[in-house]
């Protein structure tokens, strides 16, 4: 059986590029034992955020997700403004006002048949866009042909527009870590997260792995000086492609099972295997609909749920992670 990646890990492996020089219901948390143990890195507890991403992207994504947070199957979400479903997600947040939803800044529209546009307002001969005028499908485009201030100016209206829909934002993250594929769209990621004042999702392993030691507990990274003990996640983890349907579960647990004391963030993309999917990711199996049905029942199993209490795994939200959050330099 392969292994389960690290998601930036996954970004490399995904691009084959050398990014920058380069991780139950709700009543069974334990949030107050957080203060003390949430960064952990010695003998403790194992805490662990559970988020599914890409809310907004299909409805089909949305239905699984609204389940997965209301039966408390995931502890956080990620949603994505500019995709064509981010309404439903408004909608289904005014009624649900205390769900921990992040907004997954966006560059890129992935799918052939399924596309959508930038919220911010740009030229016809912006980088951000495609020829036809869409958010590129090769997230490769947008580090050759894009400049930091549209950059910028999108990541801000992606944000503005979730606060403006009424939504709370608990922390950023970026749409298939594309923000790791070149040193300047990580300092403007960095940048208005700072700006935003919003915990930006990036982990201690890859800044270990990637950085250069500045300092105690200093690393320069992607242009930026990051204070390693400011990041409230040890290790990013998700599924990697090559896993059987019949081995998710399975894989996971392993996964999950040999992780010292520490904080980490599980990341799922969860989905119904549907018409809607299927049409949506015909030529993308790779978190496809099958993919994405595969995640849904893993996290939603009553064997995955034993797991993790027997395991003794403290389940949080980034609600919950706020006294630990990143603080960009």
């Amino acid at each position: 059986m392969k292994r389960i990646l690290s998601r930036e890990g996954q970004v490399i492996w995904l691009l084959g590029l050398c990014i920058l020089g380069v991780a139950l219901q709700p009543s069974t948390w334990h949030g107050t034992a957080l203060a003390e143990t949430a960064s952990s890195a010695t003998a403790g507890p194992r805490i662990l955020l559970i988020e599914a991403e890409d809310l907004g992207m299909a409805h089909s994504i949305d239905k699984a997700s609204f389940e997965a947070l209301e039966k408390g199957w995931v502890t956080s979400a990620g949603f994505l403004a500019p995709a064509p479903w981010f309404p439903e997600v408004v909608r289904w947040a005014h009624s649900h006002p205390n769900a921990d939803l992040g907004s997954q800044l966006d560059l890129n529209a992935e799918w052939a048949s399924y596309r959508w546009r930038s919220v911010s307002v740009q030229s016809e001969k912006s980088g951000l866009l495609d020829p036809v005028g869409y958010l590129p499908s090769d997230a490769r485009y947008i580090g050759q042909h894009a400049k930091p201030e549209e950059v910028a100016a999108e990541f801000q209206a992606q944000i503005d527009l979730a606060r403006k829909a009424g939504l709370p934002i608990s922390h950023i993250d970026s749409h298939g870590g594309i923000v790791l594929y070149t040193p300047w769209l990580f300092q403007e990621y960095w940048k208005v997260s700072a700006q935003n004042a919003l915990p930006a999702v990036l982990s201690k392993e890859y800044v270990y792995q990637r950085g250069t030691p500045a300092g105690q507990n200093i690393f320069s990274f992607g242009g930026a000086m990051i204070d390693i003990s400011s990041l409230p996640i040890d290790r990013i983890i998700q599924m990697e492609p090559g896993i059987a349907q019949k081995d998710w579960l399975s894989a996971y647990e392993r996964t999950l099972a040999a992780l010292s004391p520490g904080t980490y963030l599980l990341s799922v993309h969860l989905g119904y295997n549907d018409d809607e999917l299927q049409a949506m990711t015909t030529d993308h199996p790779s978190w496809g609909a099958q993919w994405r049905q595969n995640d849904l029942d893993a996290i939603s199993s009553p064997q995955f749920r034993e797991f993790l209490k027997d395991q003794g795994f403290i389940l949080v939200s980034w609600k919950d992670l706020q006294k630990k959050t990143v603080k960009p330099n």
